[in-house]
């Protein structure tokens, strides 16, 4: 499938593995309208091409990965109906992330505060840049988060830091980030995107419907009582024995070779 040209972010599919670049460096890659129906537009199109099989986002220039939600846009914001209307917009581009089949690995250079912190939270896998800063400001300028901010820091930091973060205003870096587990590893600035695509061709190496299992299973599992997550990735677990993937990777396994993957 040819990519689409965007004017505020770059997408490049090189193989089962696709890289999208926030590209609007002069602002920091500030979350404006126009960037954010970009971004799920190519998250549309990246879902819907099998031959993709990860994806990455990513920040133009070493300074920010997104340094929040364009200020000028919500300064301009009339009232309370369309305030609401604006976190909504940001809400689902963050739930179009989670709800992808593909797995979606955040590559995090520099600032990532308010939406960009929001934005990398949405993601499956962070991966960090030892410049990379994280911070939920939003009190600092009468708001608070609201692209999902309140809540995912909450469920994946819990109560106490999600507080914390969301309360001071603080922007921490990229080692606080990985001791609270707010991102899974943090490398050099200049081999940032090399990790991630690493990654990311790791996981294009694996069974792609055992993939998309293990994303739904945990995407949809994480807040159920145990019980009914476990009867989910039994389910999920049931219904891949049932494919021909499966077959082929036992098959392989006991034979001592090297699956052949056909996505059925």
């Amino acid at each position: 499938m040819q990519a689409k040209t965007y004017e505020t972010i770059a997408l490049e599919i090189d193989g089962p593995v696709a890289v999208i670049t926030l590209n609007r460096p002069s602002v920091l890659n500030a979350l404006n309208a126009q960037l954010l129906g970009e971004l799920s537009s190519a998250l549309s199109e990246l879902d819907g091409d099998d031959a993709v099989r990860a994806v990455i986002v990513t920040g133009s220039g070493p300074k920010a990965f997104a340094a929040g939600a364009d200020i000028g846009e919500l300064n301009a914001l009339p009232g309370a109906f369309q305030g609401a209307q604006k976190a909504r917009i940001g809400q689902h581009v963050t739930l179009q992330i989670e709800r992808m089949k593909k797995p979606v690995i955040m590559a995090v250079n520099g600032f990532a505060l308010g939406g960009g912190c929001e934005l990398a939270m949405a993601g499956d896998i962070r991966i960090a840049s030892e410049n990379a800063k994280f911070g939920q400001p939003e009190v600092n300028l009468g708001l608070i988060p609201g692209y999902g901010g309140s809540q995912r820091t909450t469920r994946l930091l819990g109560k106490g830091m999600a507080m914390f973060l969301c309360l001071s205003g603080d922007i921490i870096d990229a080692q606080m980030a990985l001791q609270i587990g707010l991102v899974e590893r943090v490398v050099p600035q200049d081999e940032l995107l090399a990790a991630a695509k690493k990654l990311a061709q790791t996981i294009a190496s694996k069974a792609p419907l055992a993939i998309e299992a293990c994303k739904r299973a945990i995407v949809n599992g994480a807040h159920l009582p145990i019980a009914d997550a476990l009867e989910l990735e039994a389910l999920e677990f049931g219904t891949l024995v049932g494919t021909s993937d499966f077959k082929e990777g036992t098959s392989a396994f006991l034979e001592k070779r090297k699956a052949a993957w056909t996505g059925q």
